[in-house]
């Protein structure tokens, strides 16, 4: 009788126990949840079908007939190139926040959620690139930018996520890292160096400086490229690494730029498959508490396939349908957001014409009806 009585006493003792340390660990985030919240623009009130949905704009864009496109449908904004590095900060003793200040005031007179586009990523300036620039020069740059910019913007009202790193891994799971020049697409932050147990100290360091400077904003790791299974691994890996260390991250950033990055016979040719794999993804990312983003849809029409815009356009409906479709069904359970890269054409030279919602003569394309339906109550 006595050892069932010791039994039930320290069942309950430790019953009782967990549930405080579970509670313990809990609260301080859902606390941090609601502060971040409370000290910004209440971007849930722009929803559509359970989903924020927004678009990018340029600087020279502003005060033209996109501007007045983007603010006849969103209310989430995501400045294009402003808020980087190569714009910034881009070499010692040299700063420039004009334009991206620009675009808070645009932001605030608006009443718009911002995401700031300004990761440690391959998007880094000439000075960052040149090939005799040392490690510790580089990590000065990005201890000065990310410091700066995280403390700037930590009370703007209208910021509420920030990139904080993007485009860090290969489609093959490998680092991405620098090549010799100046002039192609590299990385040249992995100069800075891996830890002890393998991961770059330049994503370390840019998460150790938002999650103490930027209290109040949200905290997203972008990255490119489809849905490749071991990259996306890598991906998962590292955020949950990032977390061991204290430091905070709050969603995830997919770029889905489809048909580059995104590979054709991936999401025209096998669309369900995909969309299975990107639904997994979203669940992972739900599961461990990460909001999802995708941060820069477009589709692109490849130059030897421009006499075939037409057609491309209404492939391209149909795919956005399908990942829409995913979207709405998982934001059910866990935050979601789309943003459209641009709400028109893009032209990139020797690549082809991204195509966004509206043609080369702002009319709406076969795509904006499948945003529109979304963004209607």
């Amino acid at each position: 009788m006595t050892y069932k009585k010791i039994n039930s006493t320290i069942f309950i003792v430790l019953f009782f126990s967990s549930a405080f340390f579970i509670q313990s660990c809990s609260t301080p985030k859902k606390v941090l949840e609601n502060n971040i919240l409370s000290n910004k623009v209440d971007f849930k009130q722009y929803k559509t079908n359970n989903i924020l949905v927004g678009a990018t704009l340029n600087h020279y864009e502003l005060n033209t007939k996109k501007e007045e496109l983007f603010l006849k449908d969103f209310k989430y904004l995501t400045p294009a190139n402003a808020a980087k590095q190569s714009r910034v900060h881009p070499q010692p003793n040299k700063w420039n926040w004009t334009i991206i200040d620009d675009f808070i005031s645009f932001a605030n007179k608006h009443k718009l959620a911002v995401r700031l586009h300004g990761p440690m990523s391959p998007q880094a300036s000439k000075w960052a690139k040149q090939d005799h620039r040392t490690a510790k020069e580089l990590e000065t740059n990005l201890i000065e930018f990310t410091t700066a910019f995280a403390k700037r913007f930590n009370n703007e009202k209208s910021v509420v996520w920030m990139d904080v790193v993007n485009e860090t891994i290969l489609s093959n799971g490998k680092w991405f890292g620098p090549k010799e020049g100046t002039n192609k697409w590299e990385n040249p932050w992995l100069k800075i160096g891996l830890d002890e147990n393998g991961f770059p100290l330049y994503i370390l360091k840019a998460f150790e400086i938002a999650t103490k400077h930027a209290t109040n904003i949200k905290l997203v790791y972008n990255q490119n490229s489809g849905m490749d299974a071991i990259m996306w691994d890598k991906v998962k890996e590292t955020i949950l690494y990032i977390r061991s260390k204290g430091y905070r991250v709050d969603g995830i950033g997919w770029q889905a730029h489809l048909l580059l990055g995104a590979k054709r016979k991936d999401f025209v040719d096998n669309t369900d498959e995909t969309m299975r794999k990107l639904g997994g993804l979203i669940d992972w990312a739900h599961q461990n508490n990460l909001a999802f983003h995708i941060t820069e849809l477009d589709y692109l029409v490849k130059t030897k396939d421009l006499n075939k815009k037409e057609s491309e356009r209404k492939i391209q409906k149909r795919v956005y349908q399908k990942i829409i479709d995913v979207l709405v069904e998982k934001s059910k359970n866990g935050e979601v957001t789309i943003n459209l890269w641009d709400v028109g054409e893009r032209l990139k030279k020797g690549t082809g014409v991204f195509q966004s919602i509206y043609d080369e003569d702002f009319k709406p394309t076969p795509a904006y009806d499948v945003i529109k339906q979304l963004i209607s109550n």
